[in-house]
């Protein structure tokens, strides 16, 4: 496949779709995010990203010097998605325990609807998150959300070792994400409630 500049566009001589220089990331991300969905994390390779975008092979390497610093892209995306996931869900609540168990909630929907995501967030792929100043960022500021919930929960009284319990809050949702993405809570044990319901009963038992 070649690529051809047209009007300051790179223009894919097999796809026929133009990208402004701005755009190429954007596109780039979305293409490999695609890719991730459908065929797993083993699939990911920089030529295929170039592929499913429709630019030249080199084209990546404009962004990601290689295969890690996209998976470490991917992998902030999706913390991202998962802040603003546990943020969205605790809109609007102020009780520091229900907005605890809001972000939970949360958490869980993100994770369930994005599973092959989870798995790169948290898997063998990016051994340091610290190697990715960005990712790390990102990593870092989901993590908060939970924490500064713990936080204000210690403020009111509700628990004597916020970070204990933001250590506790973090390992019921994320474990219970992984029971649901693995199948190891089979579809009848929800007794016909979706998976927001199900997750705030399991949080709502544990007093968490």
């Amino acid at each position: 496949m070649s690529s051809r500049k047209t009007d300051g566009r790179t223009r894919s001589s097999t796809t026929g779709r133009h990208y402004h220089h701005g755009n190429l990331r954007a596109a780039l991300i979305v293409a490999a995010t695609a890719i991730l969905k459908k065929n797993g994390v083993g699939a990911l390779t920089l030529r295929a990203v170039a592929r499913g975008a429709g630019v030249s092979q080199t084209a990546p390497y404009r962004h990601f010097k290689d295969k890690s610093e996209l998976l470490a892209a991917l992998a902030g995306e999706g913390f991202a998605g998962l802040t603003a996931a546990m943020l969205a869900a605790a809109d609007g609540i102020k009780d520091p325990t229900a907005r605890l168990r809001a972000l939970g909630r949360g958490y869980v929907i993100f994770a369930v609807a994005n599973p092959a995501y989870l798995r790169l967030m948290f898997g063998p792929e990016i051994p340091e998150k610290s190697a990715h100043p960005e990712l790390q960022t990102k990593a870092d500021a989901a993590y908060a959300v939970l924490s500064s919930a713990t936080k204000f929960q210690y403020e009111s009284g509700s628990v004597a070792d916020p970070d204990l319990a933001a250590v506790a809050s973090w390992s019921l949702v994320h474990g219970l994400a992984n029971l649901l993405i693995d199948g190891q809570i089979k579809p009848e044990a929800l007794e016909g409630m979706d998976i927001d319901s199900f997750a705030d009963r399991v949080i709502s038992f544990l007093a968490i």
